[in-house]
């Protein structure tokens, strides 16, 4: 018997190991079956270059449990160790057999996935005591068994084995006893090693059987061996591609189209990415793609490998290039990090452009579902919103899509406004935009839906990207006004008659939690609309960027702003004014001489005080000015009285302002039923 110390320059390496270089105790897993595949994939490669001559037999992986005894062992009819190899390899930490292997072997050896002496070590972040029982290919071989308690110390002695292989038999410690239950290991065994290249038995397949479940004498082989991202995509059909998504994503509903990632050159990648369908929230679609190491499951934080928009995607990316720590649970920075996210970019802008080309009727059916990953793309990174431009689209109202050099030049004649801009007139609810996106239409101008969870912030973008254009909602103002093509008309009524009409309908608009209103008065022909709402773009726009930018948090705090515009055209309007008219004109007529008189003294004393310097004005002439100014206001506050008085009896006044509130969906409650009571009295 042998005994030693590991060759390591701590005293003890283990709560090192146990506290730093894993993230996660479950990872030991991954690292035992890795080591059982690399001993299995190496005895290949010698029998491939002749230099292993005898049977290769049953090469699968075996996981097998003792609750009884607190064992779980690995074992492998791989290549073995000998004595030699384990003082080489086990006993000096961080010194990788597969390095040296893989020099010898360089030309045939790529399916060996370790890449660290370390990975053996992670048994005892779960282990009391660590054995292993191994025999060497070589003829010669004599079976050894080595075993560690966890301390520096080992032991190595001559045992009888009779295959050639390695059994690791881990002694599961108290603390860790989750790993000595069938169901946590067969998840483990579900996620980190479904796809490794050689079979991995744990137990047998059950099946039911005179009332229960039981064991039958078939391996229940927990993995896929040949995956398929391993394949050449030409021998692949489309249900191929959507049984393995389903394989990947049982829950989810059918991709809506996929890309075959296959490179050789300047690094090693391969992959099939699925453009899933995304109904809401884009936060909780992240972190659905998995990254393997030849085929060893390493993560589903992609984040440094992936462009940020499309770790929306879903799928696989196998490659052996990407630098990992001794854990490989976590990306270091490389420079090959880059070129493969460079590459994938380039290869989905490829794809989609190839789609859109090949058969746009078929991408223009997918555009709802896809443009949410385009337009993430052409947000987040300048290079991708270039190679997107081409094959991004506009929807609009009519379910009509275009390219956007194809919208520009539907639009461009008519609705070019005076100073040389194009208009994008656009809405983001057809039912509670209707009547807006009517007007429009009427005036011959063409309207797009804009109603995807990016379009606000891409909005902002494309201003900035089109020359001499911008969006407007259509409901932004009145519809003479959106496009303004030549200089308004101006109303012909008085400064009064004006002043009165906003009164009375500002009196009677009711109060609303975080919404200002102003009214104005505009001259829009006697068929347009008696009372139209809108809302300031820009208010609404800041409003909607302060979700996305939490330096805008001020906008989102503030109320929302809208204009209600009486139209002075419209007979409606005329008969409130000829009834206002009537029933207040006497009672106006004192008060409207009264501020007359008070205006013209109040300017003849500011004319006077103007002709003095500040020093020389007397605090009764400032007494003077105040009081004056006081009983302007107090006679326009009861100006303001009689009107409000008139107004709250009209029923005409009540039922326009109403009207208005119910067509943008801002009646409710008492409201809306006192509405509907007035209005069936005013049937009858």
């Amino acid at each position: 018997m042998q005994k030693g110390n590991i060759g390591v320059t701590t005293e003890n390496i283990f709560p090192v190991i146990k506290k730093f270089l894993y993230s996660d105790h479950e990872i030991f897993l991954r690292e035992m079956i890795s080591n059982a595949v690399d001993a299995t994939q190496k005895l290949k490669t010698l029998a491939e270059r002749g230099e292993f001559k005898g049977e290769m037999g049953d090469l699968t992986v075996r996981v097998s449990l003792d609750a009884d005894k607190g064992t779980l062992t690995f074992s492998d009819r791989g290549i073995g160790m000998t004595a030699e190899e384990i003082d080489k390899y086990i006993n000096q930490i961080a010194f990788s057999g597969v390095t040296d292997f893989l020099d010898k072997y360089k030309d045939n050896a790529n399916a060996i996935i370790g890449h660290f002496g370390l990975g053996f070590y992670s048994s005892f972040m779960v282990s009391d005591k660590v054995e292993i029982v191994t025999r060497s290919y070589r003829d010669d071989a004599v079976a050894v068994k080595w075993s560690c308690d966890g301390s520096p110390s080992y032991e190595i002695e001559e045992v009888e084995k009779a295959d050639r292989g390695s059994d690791i038999i881990l002694h599961i410690s108290d603390d860790c006893k989750e790993f000595l239950e069938k169901e946590r290991i067969q998840s483990l065994l579900d996620k980190y090693c479904k796809f490794m290249a050689v079979p991995i038995a744990f137990g047998k397949k059950s099946e039911w059987k005179d009332g229960k479940m039981q064991d039958t004498e078939e391996d229940n082989i927990i993995n896929d061996s040949e995956p398929m991202w391993t394949k050449a995509p030409s021998s692949l059909k489309d249900e191929d591609y959507k049984t393995f998504y389903r394989k990947l994503y049982p829950m989810q509903d059918e991709p809506l189209f996929w890309i075959h990632l296959n490179v050789d050159f300047p690094f090693n990648l391969t992959g099939i990415l699925y453009f899933p369908k995304i109904k809401s929230n884009i936060e909780l679609q992240r972190n659905k793609i998995q990254l393997y190491c030849n085929q060893v499951f390493v993560t589903d934080q992609v984040e440094g490998i992936v462009p940020e928009f499309l770790t929306l995607l879903h799928g696989v990316i196998d490659s052996p290039d990407i630098p990992l720590n001794v854990s490989r649970s976590y990306l270091q920075s490389d420079s090959n990090v880059k070129k493969i996210s460079t590459y994938i970019t380039k290869k989905v802008a490829d794809r989609l452009s190839s789609i859109f080309k090949d058969d746009r009727k078929d991408y223009e059916t997918k555009w709802d579902d896809l443009k949410i990953f385009i337009h993430y793309g052409m947000l987040s990174q300048e290079d991708f919103y270039d190679r997107a431009k081409d094959f991004s689209l506009m929807k609009d109202t009519e379910a009509k899509y275009f390219t956007y050099e194809e919208y520009r030049t539907l639009i461009k004649d008519n609705q070019t406004d005076k100073d040389g801009n194009l208009v994008y007139l656009y809405a983001n609810n057809l039912e509670d935009q209707y009547a807006y996106i009517e007007a429009a239409k009427q005036k011959g101008y063409s309207v797009l839906l804009l109603d995807g969870e990016l379009d606000v912030p891409m909005v902002s973008m494309l201003e900035q990207k089109f020359e001499k254009s911008r969006f407007t909602r259509v409901d932004a103002d009145i519809i003479d006004r959106l496009i303004v093509k030549e200089d308004q008309k101006k109303t012909e009524l008085t400064e009064e008659q004006t002043d009165n009409l906003s009164q009375a309908f500002r009196s009677q608009i009711p109060s609303m939690d975080k919404a200002n209103f102003y009214v104005e008065v505009q001259s829009l022909g006697s068929e347009g609309q008696p009372v139209v709402i809108t809302q300031s773009e820009y208010m609404r726009r800041m409003k909607d960027m302060s979700r996305y930018q939490s330096g805008m948090a001020f906008y989102g705090r503030m109320p929302d702003s809208y204009s209600m515009v009486l139209n002075s055209d419209h007979p409606l309007i005329q008969r409130v004014l000829d009834d206002e008219a009537a029933k207040c004109d006497e009672a106006l007529k004192p008060i409207r001489a009264e501020i007359k008189g008070l205006e013209a003294r109040l300017a003849v004393l500011r004319q006077e005080q103007a002709k003095k310097k500040p020093e020389e004005v007397t605090q009764e002439e400032k007494d003077d000015v105040s009081n004056t100014e006081k009983s302007v206001s107090e006679q326009k506050d009861k100006k303001s009285q009689v009107i409000s008085d008139y107004a709250k009896g009209n029923e005409i006044i009540h039922q326009l302002i109403d009207l208005a509130l119910l067509q943008n969906g801002m009646l409710k409650g008492p409201g809306l039923a006192a509405f509907l009571k007035r209005s069936v009295d005013l049937i009858k």
